[in-house]
């Protein structure tokens, strides 16, 4: 009776009926709610320095938007309504407790979030190193400022993956491999390069 009871109550507070086209949330505002589709279609994209770009799309029983609950940060994409689309929206509040109360939300959860890190994972074997150095190179490059060493770049993987439009997963893996390269280094949480010619010379140079 008590979880018939939370479901009726959830879904009178905060269904949600949207259109083709309608935002639900836009890429960096503050995340306080978890979504899961009902029925439709929803689309999130980021946007890099290459222009947007889609990160995935999602069907009924998805759910999106609890990385930024969980770890308290701002959205890192847009999710848009695709087609006549009718979501349940969750503040954290509201999620934490029905994690705690349905271990079974939890684990759906957690199912969840392992698919994404695994399609993440295909993903970066889909792609060539030089793919995620080179969007990366162009945004270090123009964020560089002179210091007693170089260049600096003070800047963070968040904000790296957002610029460049690449997954936190894709940025990670691409600092590192100019840090193998020896075109950067990391003093004191800041970025450093020797010059911009040895970060402009990835572009070029294969991996």
């Amino acid at each position: 009776m008590g979880g018939t009871d939370t479901e009726f109550r959830i879904k009178q507070t905060y269904e949600r009926q949207l259109e083709a086209g309608d935002i639900v949330f836009e890429e960096g505002a503050e995340g306080d709610s978890v979504f899961v589709i009902q029925s439709g279609e929803v689309e999130l994209s980021r946007l890099g320095a290459s222009g947007r770009s889609v990160v995935a799309r999602l069907g009924p029983g998805a759910f999106f938007g609890e990385m930024s609950v969980i770890l308290g940060e701002r959205r890192t994409a847009r999710a848009v309504a695709l087609v006549p689309t009718r979501l349940i929206q969750l503040d954290a509040a509201t999620f934490e407790g029905l994690c705690i109360d349905r271990p079974e939300v939890a684990i759906r959860v957690i199912h969840m979030l392992t698919e994404r890190l695994i399609d993440a994972e295909r993903r970066l074997s889909k792609l060539g190193v030089d793919d995620l150095v080179r969007p990366l190179v162009r945004v270090l490059v123009d964020e560089a400022e002179p210091c007693a060493d170089g260049m600096r770049i003070r800047t963070t993987l968040r904000r790296l993956a957002d610029d460049t439009g690449l997954t936190m997963l894709e940025a990670h893996r691409a600092l590192h491999q100019l840090f193998d390269r020896k075109a950067l280094r990391l003093v004191e949480d800041v970025l450093v390069t020797p010059s911009l010619d040895t970060l402009t010379a990835c572009l070029e140079r294969p991996a």
